[in-house]
């Protein structure tokens, strides 16, 4: 079991009470805090990511375990592997593959849960192991299944759990496909971000159950908690609020290199035209309903937003699914009109400025007035009204 020195740090005392007074946690989910301690979770090598910086950097609890607790025990995330486990050393990798979440956002997922004690539940992408603790903490250990395709990180998360003598079910393998051993479940919870939601998920979830998962679309990296009621072979339901997860692995974006869209003198054959959509309106930042809107009205697409050189900024369009059309708008600083370039059958801009409109439109809704239905037929979001909902 995880020892008391370690669970009563003054700086871990302290986020459990930020936790709370939040309302990040809710209260029945405070000895389950008080027990599962995420330090018991954590790699002696992680890299903490800064918010402020998005940067992530090396912390070594051998060489400076001070800085190593004050890491676990911050309300941020932490990068726990990079590039799929390939490199070495201590400098982050490209992209980072597997985390601890901030525990503000695990716990929010938890209450979103409403997970009973004795309910039967799915974790679908184990990482650490601290949330598949939590779950065996709140629910019991035959109650808890916990999946994860990387065999190393299932493997640590599997000796992590033993070691704070948590014990579910510990399963290497794909979780989009769940896993019907242990199903049928009540719950399904998915720490990963998604495209698309299986239909072996609601199949394996009894009806009435739930399953909540981060989702969106690949316009973006702008995801929100989806919490969805199974029933009669279908799930539905609004989204929480907006997060931003890794994602599962058969579901990153998959995307050819720039110069495959745009070669060199692409601009000088493109359509040309304005907009007077402003950088300040369209380049909302992180965690914000623009962008995740505009992924539910624009199918097939990502954008890609550049950094700013000399007081301009261009934001790019692609067409994804083997389509080549493109479009590039540029803005400028001090200048309310933006000027558009775009090719190919698909006029990428025209769409996104409608369905910015759209949104505009709307009195520009938040994530928790959008929601999401799952049938045989495909996905559908909405607005307010399940009745009124479009294709994914």
């Amino acid at each position: 079991m995880t020892s008391p020195a370690q669970v009563e740090r003054p700086s871990r005392k302290e986020l459990g009470r930020v936790l709370l007074e939040t309302q990040s946690m809710s209260s029945d989910w405070a000895p389950t805090f008080a027990a599962v301690d995420r330090a018991a979770f954590l790699p002696d090598l992680m890299w903490p990511f800064d918010m402020a910086t998005s940067k992530s950097i090396p912390v070594d609890r051998a060489a400076d375990p001070d800085t190593w607790y004050a890491a676990a025990d911050a309300d941020a995330p932490i990068v726990t592997q990079w590039d799929d486990g390939k490199p070495t050393g201590t400098a982050p990798g490209k992209i980072s593959t597997s985390s601890s979440s901030m525990p503000s956002v695990v716990y929010k997922l938890l209450q979103d849960l409403d997970v009973a004690p004795s309910m039967r539940v799915l974790d679908v992408g184990t990482g650490t192991g601290e949330t598949a603790g939590a779950l065996t903490h709140r629910c019991g250990r035959h109650n808890v299944t916990t999946i994860e395709v990387d065999h190393a990180v299932s493997r640590q998360a599997r000796e992590r759990l033993c070691a704070a003598g948590l014990h579910p079910k510990v399963v290497t393998g794909d979780g989009f496909k769940g896993y019907t051993d242990a199903a049928p479940y009540d719950r399904i919870l998915a720490t990963v971000g998604l495209r698309q939601i299986p239909g072996s998920w609601i199949e394996q979830t009894l009806p009435g159950g739930l399953i909540v998962a981060p989702w969106g679309t690949h316009y973006s990296n702008a995801d929100a908690v989806a919490r969805l009621v199974v029933k009669d072979g279908e799930a539905s339901g609004y989204f929480t609020r907006p997060v931003e997860f890794m994602k599962l692995r058969n579901q990153r974006l998959r995307l050819p290199g720039h110069s495959a869209y745009v070669p060199p003198g692409a601009l000088d054959g493109a359509d040309t035209s304005s907009t007077e959509i402003t950088e300040e309106e369209f380049v909302t930042g992180p965690y914000t309903a623009a962008a995740f809107a505009l992924g539910l009205r624009v199918p097939a697409c990502t954008q890609a937003v550049a950094d700013k050189r000399d007081g301009a900024r261009p934001v790019w369009f692609y067409e994804l699914g083997g389509g080549r059309s493109w479009a590039c708008v540029m803005f400028h600083d001090q200048e309310r009109v933006a000027r558009v370039w775009q090719s190919g059958p698909r006029c990428l801009w025209d769409e996104v400025e409608a369905a910015y409109r759209w949104w505009d439109d709307h009195g520009r809704p938040t994530h928790e007035r959008f929601g999401l239905t799952i049938t045989p037929d495909g996905q559908r979001a909405w607005l307010d009204d399940p009745a009124g909902s479009w294709a994914v």
